[in-house]
C-alpha cells in the first residue's frame, strides 16, 4: 500500500483540505493507500480543520472534521512514500528537514495536473472563495497523483 503525506505551514487549510479530497477520490476508485496531513510549523497542533475548510470541504462532498494538526517530524520521511507540499516555501522546509537516505519522494502537489501555478494558494487571510479554489487545485492535482500511484503499481 502506498502512503502520502500533504503539507502546508500550519496544517488547518490546505493539506487537511488535500488529505480529505485525496482519500474520497482515492477510496471510490478503489485505490489503497494510507494518508495523513501536517504542517510545517506546530501552531494549530491539535486543533481541528479552519472552519473555512471545514465548510468548503464540506459542500464538495469531503468531510475533514476528523482530522487533527500536527507538526511534521522527523519519522515522516521514512512513514511515507510520498511527502507533498503545497507551496515552494514548504518543499524547501521539507528539504532542509529531510534525513539522509530517507525513503520519502518530496514534490509539490500541483506537478501532479497541468495547472498554470505550481503552488496552492493559502486561503487563511483570503475571502471564502480562496477555500473554493484551494478545493479546485486539490481535485486536479489529486487526480494526477492517484494516476502516478496506479501507474507504479
Amino acid at each position: 500500500m502506498s502512503s502520502v503525506l500533504f503539507v502546508c505551514l500550519g496544517n488547518i487549510c490546505r493539506s487537511p483540505t488535500a488529505e480529505g479530497v485525496f482519500r474520497v477520490m482515492a477510496s471510490k476508485q478503489g485505490v489503497a493507500v494510507s494518508t495523513d496531513s501536517c504542517g510545517t510549523a506546530g501552531w494549530h497542533q491539535g486543533n481541528p480543520p479552519d472552519p473555512r475548510s471545514q465548510a468548503a470541504a464540506k459542500a464538495a462532498g469531503y468531510p475533514i472534521d476528523d482530522l487533527r494538526a500536527r507538526q511534521v517530524t522527523l519519522a515522516d520521511f521514512d512513514r511515507f512514500d510520498r511527502v507533498v507540499a503545497m507551496d515552494r516555501q514548504n518543499l524547501a522546509d521539507l528539504s532542509a528537514l529531510q534525513p539522509a537516505g530517507s525513503r520519502a519522494e518530496l514534490s509539490l502537489f500541483l506537478d501532479f495536473c497541468d495547472e498554470p501555478q505550481d503552488q496552492v494558494p493559502d486561503p487563511y487571510y483570503g475571502g471564502d472563495d480562496g477555500f473554493a479554489e484551494v478545493i479546485r487545485l486539490v481535485e486536479l492535482a489529486s487526480h494526477g497523483l492517484l494516476q502516478a500511484l496506479q501507474s507504479k503499481s
